[in-house]
């Protein structure tokens, strides 16, 4: 059975970098290589000495970093289980020892360039690869920090959107209009309210079974049809979904209320939504579509907290692994998310507190 789980079961400002994400490894590779320039420049005598300075330290550098990152990614199942500062430790321990290990491997090929005090060295570069690793892990926890705001907003802005008159009272009046003579389907709407105020109670960070973010979403819809009537029609177009797959929980269903909300709604005639989901190699691809109000006349644009919500979310938890496209046309609206196809991995432990 595909249960829920947690992106990272530490804090989200208390939790390592995932050294299998490539944003991760892309801004790794692009500080460090940006830090050893500024090493050259700053030992230079002159600009015509910085190539060969350059040279000298990516000679160092490049194994140091390639070996780093491919032991780091084999090892990110241990180091999720770790807390924060001891999986800080370990990453620089792993640092130091391989700079250690490769400088004195590389024997005569850096002696050269580096002197011929190789003790002295090779504490000196041991100790320049721990400051390194100190500053890349402090800027990953300060970039998740700046973006955590959104795992915090979306609990409230998602309890708000349930909890907005528009859609309660309406609803509710619907339940009444209903209860003597389809007690049954009142019933059910009411289940599915508690539904969507549960989910808006979770944690942000939770990946959730694709199949039950599809279910709450055909919830919502069914609230939103028991006072649209035949107005509101979605179009649900589902290919090659795997059973495992697990996404963000409350990606698709803001994604519908903003359509039913501006687009749907507006419109005399109702319209159809239209939901393609489908998986695309190592990805999930995500479209919703609705017709809308053509530009001029009265379109209901919206303060867009909720798509602006979802796509820090997406940044924070797949970093440049996820992409989000929203186009406009005169009459229609459409919004495209790609993240990554996610498995059930193992629960990773809690942190202590």
């Amino acid at each position: 059975m595909i249960k829920e789980r947690s992106i990272k079961q530490n804090d989200a400002t208390d939790a390592l970098p995932n050294f299998r994400n490539i944003g991760i490894t892309l801004r790794i590779l692009l500080i460090s290589n940006g830090m050893a320039l500024l090493l050259a420049l700053s030992q230079a005598s002159g600009w015509a000495d910085v190539p060969q300075r350059i040279m000298q330290i990516i000679m160092l550098l490049t194994p140091i970093l390639l070996s780093t990152l491919l032991l780091l990614w084999a090892a990110q199942p241990w180091l999720d289980q770790l807390d924060y500062w001891r999986g800080v430790f370990a990453v620089t321990m792993t640092v130091a020892m391989l700079t250690l290990g490769i400088y004195y491997l590389g024997g005569e090929l850096y002696h050269p360039f580096f002197g011929d005090n190789v003790h002295f060295d090779a504490a000196r570069y041991v100790i320049l690869s721990m400051m390194v690793s100190g500053i890349l892990l402090m800027y990953f926890r300060l970039r998740t920090l700046a973006l955590s705001h959104a795992v915090h907003d979306a609990r409230l802005q998602m309890l708000r959107a349930r909890i907005r008159p528009h859609f309660l009272f309406n609803t509710i009046n619907a339940v009444l209009g209903i209860v003597r003579t389809q007690p049954r389907q009142a019933e059910t709407a009411l289940e599915d309210m508690a539904d969507l105020f549960r989910m808006a109670m979770a944690d942000a960070r939770d990946l959730v079974p694709l199949h039950k973010e599809i279910q709450l979403s055909k919830q919502y819809v069914a609230l939103e049809q028991m006072r649209m009537g035949e107005r509101l029609q979605v179009d649900w177009q589902m290919q090659d979904l795997p059973e495992d797959a697990l996404i963000p929980q409350l990606l698709l269903q803001p994604l519908l209320e903003n359509a039913v909300y501006h687009g749907i709604e507006p419109l005399p005639q109702g319209g159809i939504i239209r939901v393609i989901l489908r998986r695309s190699g190592d990805e999930l691809q995500l479209k919703v579509e609705n017709p809308c109000l053509p530009r001029g006349e009265g379109r209901h644009r919206g303060n867009k907290v909720a798509l602006s919500n979802i796509r820090e979310r997406l940044d924070l938890l797949f970093d440049v692994e996820a992409r989000y496209l929203v186009e406009t046309g005169r009459d229609f609206y459409r919004v495209e998310i790609a993240l990554p196809y996610v498995t059930v991995r193992p629960k990773l432990k809690e942190r202590s507190s």
